[in-house]
C-alpha cells in the first residue's frame, strides 16, 4: 500500500472515530435535555451524607450534557441498604437516578448480610467527594479524658443504624472490651449530638467531617473529648489537635478475652478502608455506557467548579476527590479477604452488650417566621425571644398553612408557625402555620 493510501485510510478512520464520538455525545445530550434527575440519599436530613448529596443536587446538572435539573430524596433505613437496594433493583436503569450512598454499602454485602440485594462491585461508581477519617468522642460530663478511659466505666453511645455510629462501638466492645452501652434509634447524627448536649448520651462515633461541624460548639467550649482517630492514615486536622491514632492502642493488653492481635488489626483495617470512599455516588448496573462515562466526567468537572467549591466552603465541608475507578479498586481489595475472616468481622459488628432503643420526645416551639433559606428547606422563628431553626424535608415534614396542606416554599417571613421537631436545628416532623 502506498504512503498516500495509508495516510488517507488513517484520516478516514480518525474522521469516522470522531464522528462516532460526536454522535454518542449528541445522544447523551439529547437524552438528558429537559430531564429531571434524582439523587437518592441513603440517610436522613441534616447529616454529612445529606449535605454532600445536596451539593451534587445543586451543582452537577451544569456539567451533564443537556443540563438536566436535579432533585433529592432521602430514603432512610438499614444504614443506607434500603436506598442502595432501591437504586439497583427498583429505580430506572437509564442514568436518571444517582445513588448518594453510605460508604458501608460496599462492605456490608461482602460480609454476607441478608439485607443487601446487590453486589457492590457491579455498581457504576461515579466517585466520592471526600476521604473520611473517623472519630469516637465522649462528653467531658461523662468523666472521660482519653481513650484508655473506655475500659474503666460504662459510657452510653448513640446509634443511627448499621453504620459507623454502631459498627465502631461494637468493634471496640467486642474486640477491645470497651465498656460501651448502645442507645439505638436516633434518626440521624444531629439528634445524637443534641442528646449529648442534654446529657442523655455520653458519646458518638462518626466521620470527622460531620463531627467537626456538628460538634463545633462543644469542641469550642471543650465539653467533648475526641478520643481517637479511626483511620488508616492520620487526618491533618485531628493530628493538629493531638488526637491519637487507633493503631497506638492495638496492643495485646487492650484486647478482649479470646481475641488475636493480628485478627483484630485486620478487622479494624477492613472497617477503615471504606471511609477512603467517604461520600460515594453511583449509578445502577445496566445504565448505558455512554451515559455512565458522561456522568463520571460531569462528576469530576463539578468538583473543579468554583461555585461548587465556594458552596462546600460555606457549609464547612472539605472536598477531597476519589474517582470511580479508585472506588472500584477499593472494593476489589476488600473482596480478596478470605470469606472466613469476613464472616468473623460480620459477627463482631453485632453489638454484644447492653442495648436500648430511644423514643425521642417531640418538642413544640412556636413563633413568628423571621427568615427562610433554600426554598424553605430551613426556616427560623422567634420563639419568645429565642431563635429557633427547623430543617424542612419535602417528604418527611408535614406542612399546613391556614389549615390546608402546603409545600415548604409556601412558608413566608411574618407567618406565625409552630414547629414539631426534636429540637433546634433538627428536621421538623410537622409545621403548622397561620
Amino acid at each position: 500500500m502506498s504512503k498516500f493510501k495509508m495516510l488517507t485510510s488513517a484520516v478516514i478512520a480518525a474522521t469516522v472515530g470522531l464522528g462516532a464520538a460526536a454522535v454518542a455525545a449528541d445522544e447523551v445530550s439529547d437524552f438528558y435535555k429537559g430531564k429531571r434527575l434524582k439523587v437518592i440519599i441513603g440517610s436522613g436530613p441534616g447529616g454529612g451524607y445529606d449535605t454532600y448529596a445536596r451539593l451534587v443536587e445543586r451543582h452537577m446538572g451544569r456539567h451533564i450534557p443537556g443540563n438536566p435539573s436535579i432533585i433529592s430524596q432521602n430514603m432512610t433505613g438499614a444504614g443506607g441498604i434500603i436506598a442502595t437496594n432501591f437504586v439497583v433493583n427498583v429505580a430506572p436503569k437509564d442514568g436518571t437516578i444517582i445513588g448518594g450512598l453510605q460508604r458501608s454499602a460496599a462492605l456490608v454485602p461482602l460480609l454476607g448480610a441478608k439485607g443487601p440485594k446487590y453486589k457492590a462491585e457491579e455498581l457504576n461508581w461515579l466517585g466520592s467527594l471526600a476521604k473520611e477519617a473517623g472519630v469516637c468522642a465522649l462528653s467531658t460530663k461523662s468523666g472521660a479524658k482519653g481513650f484508655n478511659d473506655i475500659f474503666k466505666k460504662q459510657f452510653t453511645m448513640g446509634g443511627t443504624g448499621p453504620n459507623s455510629t454502631e459498627f465502631w462501638p461494637a468493634l471496640f466492645r467486642n474486640l477491645m472490651a470497651a465498656d460501651f452501652k448502645l442507645i439505638k434509634g436516633y434518626p440521624s447524627t444531629p439528634q445524637v449530638h443534641l442528646a449529648i448536649e442534654r446529657n442523655e448520651l455520653d458519646g458518638v462515633c462518626q466521620s470527622w467531617a460531620s463531627f467537626s461541624v456538628q460538634a463545633k460548639s462543644m469542641l469550642d467550649k471543650k465539653t467533648i473529648v475526641p478520643l481517637v482517630q479511626v483511620s488508616l492514615h492520620p487526618d491533618t486536622e485531628m493530628t493538629k489537635l493531638g488526637i491519637p491514632m487507633l493503631q497506638e492502642f492495638l496492643t495485646k493488653d487492650n484486647l478482649a478475652k479470646g481475641q488475636n492481635l493480628e485478627d483484630v488489626k485486620l478487622f479494624f483495617r477492613l472497617t477503615v478502608i471504606p471511609p477512603l470512599m467517604g461520600r460515594p455516588f453511583a449509578l445502577a448496573p445496566g445504565v448505558p455506557k455512554a451515559r455512565v462515562a458522561a456522568m463520571k466526567k460531569a462528576f469530576i468537572a463539578m468538583t473543579k467548579d468554583a461555585e461548587f467549591l465556594a458552596d462546600a466552603k460555606r457549609l464547612g465541608r472539605d472536598v477531597e476527590i476519589v474517582d470511580g475507578d479508585e472506588i472500584q479498586k477499593i472494593i476489589a481489595d476488600i473482596a480478596k479477604t478470605p470469606k472466613a475472616k469476613l464472616a468473623a468481622l460480620n459477627g463482631h459488628f453485632k453489638f454484644k452488650g447492653p442495648v436500648e432503643k430511644v423514643v425521642l420526645k417531640v418538642v413544640v416551639d412556636a413563633g413568628k417566621v423571621t427568615g427562610t433559606k433554600r426554598g424553605g428547606r430551613r426556616i427560623t422563628i422567634d420563639a419568645g425571644g429565642k431563635k429557633r431553626t427547623a430543617k424542612v424535608s419535602g417528604r418527611k415534614t408535614k406542612i399546613t398553612v391556614a389549615g390546608k396542606k402546603a409545600k415548604r416554599k409556601a412558608i413566608k417571613a411574618g407567618m406565625n408557625c409552630e414547629f414539631h421537631y426534636y429540637g433546634n436545628k433538627t428536621t421538623a416532623t410537622k409545621i403548622v402555620c397561620q
